[in-house]
């Protein structure tokens, strides 16, 4: 049963909307001192992340000039560059690979109409989804909350997730920022590697205790891809919100979309679940450095005669510093 929006999911590991920023990594890891218990975590408003940075993994898409994806290529074809020097991959992939997904659904009163919509694009996600994956939804509009299915942080179930989203009512703001941190933190629970956030909303933020800076910091840390289904008119450049969207989408490594109608959100949708499908892995072990808190900007290269001109689309880059979350004010979501 999917509980309602006021019970929150809590596990031995801290969930709260994080207000201080979150250290994630390649390979990030949610530990929790084993002295501590969750009520001790939350009385001090500090969730615990160690990080491990040796190995770092880069979710690679190629697609030719149509846009369509390109198999087949290994690993000679690619080239990785860190700040600039060529590195020596000894991580490749190329095979369909499990995925841990967030949701972040806007239920805010101007998504009342489009949520059944929304719902069902959840669901053909799902259906389109390695059988694998990990998925859980995060609802808000004034509050947020992660939703428990069956009982569950995750599921796999395209049933569960559309009930998950139709569960909460369309009612008040949009904590969009607020939404997205928590996404970042609940996701480091899951099993796999690969790591995503798709946020489907309509509006700008009126409501986060958080501000786009710090999310966007919290994004750029962490190896989960955000894709965007951004229900607005992209071209409105008086509005803040599609920008906004796009760099957290761009800086990631994900894509942002933006619908001409509301019968396309299914579409874009599968489209979202092939492309988690479809990317290449590589990795690399970094040198070290004795720079601390640093971004290192990667680039990718393919050279594949006879596939014509490729795009390659990935992270820009990662940061290199092992940092532990200090400690934090409980937010107005916090258990």
């Amino acid at each position: 049963m999917i509980q309602p929006q006021s019970k929150r999911f809590q596990s031995c590991c801290l969930l709260t909307t994080a207000t201080a920023a979150l250290v994630f990594c390649s390979f990030a890891e949610y530990s929790q001192s084993p002295k501590s218990s969750p009520s001790a975590s939350a009385a001090s408003g500090q969730a615990r992340i160690a990080v491990k940075t040796e190995l770092v993994v880069l979710p690679v898409g190629v697609t030719d000039a149509k846009g369509d994806f390109v198999s087949g290529l290994t690993l000679p074809d690619f080239r990785v560059y860190q700040d600039g020097r060529l590195q020596e991959l000894t991580k490749f992939q190329q095979q369909d690979t499990p995925v841990t997904v967030g949701l972040i659904v806007d239920h805010s009163r101007s998504m009342g109409p489009n949520l059944p919509e929304v719902a069902a694009a959840v669901s053909a996600f799902a259906q389109s989804s390695n059988p694998q994956d990990e998925m859980f939804v995060v609802d808000f509009n004034d509050d947020v909350s992660v939703e428990l299915l069956s009982g569950k942080p995750f599921t796999n179930s395209a049933h569960e997730l559309e009930k998950a989203v139709s569960a909460v009512t369309a009612r008040g703001r949009t904590a969009l920022y607020d939404a997205v941190a928590e996404g970042l933190l609940h996701v480091q629970l899951g099993n796999w590697d690969k790591r995503a956030l798709i946020i489907v909303s309509d509006g700008d933020d009126n409501a986060s205790q958080q501000k786009f800076s710090q999310i966007l910091a919290l994004a750029q840390r962490s190896q989960v891809m955000i894709y965007s289904i951004a229900l607005v008119d992209a071209e409105d450049d008086g509005e803040e919100r599609p920008n906004v969207l796009r760099r957290l989408s761009r800086d990631t490594g994900g894509i942002a979309f933006f619908p001409k109608s509301l019968q396309s959100v299914a579409d874009i949708s599968k489209t979202i679940a092939r492309d988690l499908r479809e990317q290449y892995t590589l990795g690399f072990i970094p040198e070290k450095t004795d720079t601390a808190d640093s971004f290192r900007q990667i680039k990718v290269k393919v050279t594949a005669p006879g596939r014509g001109n490729l795009h390659v689309r990935t992270r820009p880059g990662y940061f290199t510093s092992e940092q532990k979350q200090a400690p934090a004010k409980p937010g107005k979501n916090a258990s």
